[in-house]
């Protein structure tokens, strides 16, 4: 399709494809343990910036992931780093090593990393679920925002996208991308009417042919309902959205009866690979969004991302 050059809108701060070098305003999510060089090259291929996630993976591993990348694809791609993981200050060494041109962050300040990364010339985009937190990105350097509503799967803040992303945007003067609850053409169309730059999908991904999570869990997301996820671990301070299963009840019942952190670190150990690799559906951890009960088939990325865009620009002619 013909994609037009105002497709944000009048409200848009700024184009991100300009800074990216991209043809659509769409981030595919840093997906632990999902978001691999197969899933992050076809997004980008697809004209959108395909994301591996680093997470807890040994450096090594995510080196070969970042030159798996580079063979399947010439476009642009990124390097999402959990900043509180272990292995966070040699991921931030090895992108630069690797010439990596894109990082997005969560769950930290990449302040103690920004000098060397924007002397290598990366475009740094961190995640945020506040706007106090989005104001201290500003200040250390990022070139753009994620602002995360607590509709997207895994871990989520408390703030609603819609509530969230105006007033980040109205916070900073960098371009803000926005993230959870996006699935369709009107979610993006929700999204640029609100000011944003682009947006970030990660569960719609989840159904894609090239993302490599086990059949199993796959299905789950295609065949689940509105109503279908619910946030573990709001107790503990690291709430999670996932699908309903026996492990989600179990865990949320053990919050209930206030059991020892200890207990529910050992219930969640592993949860998340066993879902992806073995297709535990049952005592896997089945992270995904709420907009999970609107992925009805399993297409490919360039199939999604097209999709989205025509429903977008339609929803653009009808007003």
């Amino acid at each position: 399709m013909q994609l037009k050059n105002n497709i944000g809108g009048i409200f848009m701060k700024k184009d991100i494809r300009s800074i990216l070098d991209i043809k659509y305003p769409i981030f595919q999510g840093g997906m632990a343990w999902i978001s691999d060089s197969t899933l992050a090259a076809a997004v980008s291929n697809a004209g959108g910036l395909g994301i591996i996630a680093g997470a807890n993976a040994p450096a090594n591993v995510i080196r070969e992931e970042i030159r798996k990348t580079k063979e399947l694809t010439d476009k642009p791609f990124g390097l999402n780093i959990m900043l509180l993981s272990k292995n966070a200050d040699e991921l931030a060494r090895m992108a630069i090593e690797e010439g990596v041109k894109v990082i997005t962050t969560g769950a930290g300040n990449p302040g103690k990393y920004m000098n060397e990364w924007k002397e290598a010339g990366i475009v740094v985009i961190p995640v945020v679920a506040s706007v106090a937190l989005a104001k201290r990105m500003e200040r250390a350097g990022a070139d753009a925002i994620i602002a995360e509503g607590c509709e997207s799967g895994g871990h989520v803040g408390k703030l609603t996208t819609m509530v969230l992303l105006p007033q980040v945007i109205d916070a900073v003067n960098i371009p803000v991308i926005a993230a959870g609850g996006i699935a369709d053409g009107r979610g993006i169309g929700a999204a640029f009417f609100l000011g944003a730059s682009g947006v970030q999908v990660g569960t719609r991904f989840l159904a894609s042919t090239e993302c490599k999570i086990h059949e199993n869990y796959k299905n789950a997301v295609v065949k689940a309902k509105d109503i279908d996820t619910v946030v573990t671990g709001r107790t503990t301070g690291h709430p999670v959205q996932v699908l309903k299963n026996k492990l989600a009840k179990e865990y949320l019942s053990l919050e209930k009866e206030n059991a020892p952190i200890e207990k529910l670190e050992a219930l969640g150990k592993g949860a998340l690979r066993n879902a992806v690799e073995l297709g535990d559906v049952e005592n896997g951890s089945l992270m995904a969004g709420q907009i999970s009960g609107m992925i009805s088939k399993v297409q490919s990325a360039r199939e999604i991302i097209e999709e989205m865009f025509e429903e977008y620009e339609e929803l653009k002619r009808a007003f």
